[in-house]
């Protein structure tokens, strides 16, 4: 099991403490819809199964803060509550030429959390500079550390 689903059962907890919960799971037809699009619409973008497994477990996360993608509304079942779309988020960052060799995943008050294309590695920089913070193994340790900072 990965360890940020352990942090997610934390987070869980602290949304119940509040009347809260977290987002539904994609469906695998949603997850397939997103897919496809990202396909269309973003050359060479392959989303890691790590990624789709988070989707899997949770249509992304807005918590304190921090934000990580899920699929776009418009591409959903049903609809829950309002969901960062990773396509749509996408397209919004690369509006700047700079930001066109990332993959957004998410995003916090002072970070975003990517995979840079041109490296091959993924990166969390700061934000709104983009400057380095650190690089990072995986898409699993990414989101370990997201969830563990906004833990803290």
């Amino acid at each position: 099991m990965s360890q940020w689903k352990d942090l997610l059962k934390e987070i869980a907890e602290i949304e119940e403490k509040y009347g809260g919960t977290l987002r539904k799971p994609a469906t695998n037809a949603e997850i397939s819809n997103m897919v496809n699009e990202v396909h269309q619409k973003f050359e060479n973008i392959v989303l890691p199964d790590t990624y789709v497994n988070f989707l899997k477990e949770i249509n992304g996360l807005d918590f304190n803060g921090l934000v990580f993608y899920g699929v776009d509304e418009r591409l959903l079942d049903q609809k829950e509550e309002e969901v960062h779309g990773f396509i749509e988020t996408n397209e919004l960052w690369y509006k700047n030429d700079w930001q066109r060799k990332y993959i957004f995943f998410g995003d916090s008050d002072t970070a975003w959390y990517c995979y840079n294309s041109k490296e091959n590695n993924y990166v969390e920089l700061d934000k709104p500079s983009g400057t380095l913070i650190q690089s990072i193994e995986s898409f699993d340790s990414m989101l370990y550390n997201a969830l563990k900072t906004v833990l803290l």
